[in-house]
């Protein structure tokens, strides 16, 4: 691992607005936010990607990302929705390379929303895509 923000964040040598942590996890705000109350939630140990997630982490990673959204709509901030949004790899827009969990906060109308254009593949390619992934499942 070579320079991680976040890991310094969880070292305590970078600066940070927590908002949860614990043993295995830390929540604070992103500093680039796209809605109020946009926050990250990290596993405290370092992994890059998905593939080097140990799975009790990734669970403790979305119990919090969970236990804050569900506080997001219900407590004072009172947000309308929640989105939850992992990004794994560059192509899926990680810019940094410890895992984290956006939890971003909704209300009608806030301009935020994921962009594309869906697809209506057959039910046969359904099935065959859906095979090859099977197919490799570890």
């Amino acid at each position: 691992m070579s320079h991680c923000v976040f890991c310094a964040i969880i070292a305590g040598r970078a600066e940070s607005s927590v908002v949860y942590q614990d043993e295995q996890v830390m929540a604070f705000m992103d500093i680039r936010p796209w809605t109020p109350g946009h926050l990250l939630v990290i596993p405290r140990r370092h992994a890059s990607g998905l593939a080097d997630l140990d799975p009790a982490d990734g669970a403790a990673v979305f119990s919090a990302g969970q236990r804050i959204a569900t506080t997001l709509r219900s407590g004072s901030m009172r947000a309308e929705g929640v989105n939850l949004f992992l990004a794994d790899g560059v192509a899926a827009g990680q810019e940094v390379f410890h895992v984290h969990l956006h939890v971003v906060p909704r209300a009608t109308g806030d301009g935020f929303g994921l962009r594309g254009a869906p697809s209506s593949p057959s039910r046969i390619a359904l099935d065959q895509t859906a095979g090859v992934i099977r197919s490799s499942l570890t």
